[in-house]
């Protein structure tokens, strides 16, 4: 018997390993009305997928459309079908997969909350200002940071603050938007 048909623990030994998961940015056009958020993170939960990032505005109040965006972890196959399942709920009115177009620009903010005294004060001080972070609140004994950027400078940044006395951090999530002259 052929070594790759040989039974593995699975009734599904025969199939080939499926592709690794990727993480994409999905952004999702709705009518603004009370449930659609929950329908749509319901829809992931029901699948057993996290979304590692969800942010909502109202950006056409005019129409009365707001912009999901959601940052998920999936294999192709299951992304395909989260997005297919996304069109079909009825307020959705469009869905984009922004890391498939093309490379979308990506943003987060940050508040992040430092304690410190004496040298740690200063250093934080030098790596908010080599980050471009404002201090948005201080008092003797503390700071607070307003820092935006790619998720990955943020971390970096809170990494810095850990030593320093990191009290605590509050983040928007990701929010995206594909390049180009074309719209959603």
């Amino acid at each position: 018997m052929n070594a790759h048909l040989q039974p593995s623990g699975s009734a599904y030994f025969i199939t080939k390993p499926t592709a690794k998961p990727e993480r994409h940015t999905l952004s999702v056009l709705v009518d603004n009305e009370p449930g659609i958020l929950a329908r749509i993170a319901g829809l992931f939960s029901a699948r057993g997928f996290n979304i590692d990032s969800l942010t909502v505005s109202e950006t056409e109040h005019e129409k009365g459309l707001s912009r999901i965006t959601v940052v998920t972890v999936a294999r192709p196959k299951i992304l395909a079908q989260i997005k297919l399942q996304l069109e079909r709920l009825v307020p959705v009115h469009k869905v984009h997969d922004l890391t498939e177009e093309g490379e979308p620009l990506e943003r987060e903010l940050a508040l992040v909350k430092v304690a410190g005294t004496g040298e740690n004060r200063v250093e934080a001080l030098r790596i908010a200002d080599a980050f471009r972070a404002q201090v948005v609140d201080a008092s003797t004994s503390s700071f607070v940071f307003e820092i935006t950027g790619k998720p990955n400078k943020i971390e970096q940044f809170i990494n810095l603050m850990m030593p320093l006395g990191l009290v605590e951090v509050v983040r928007t999530g990701l929010v995206a938007i594909s390049r180009g002259a074309a719209p959603m």
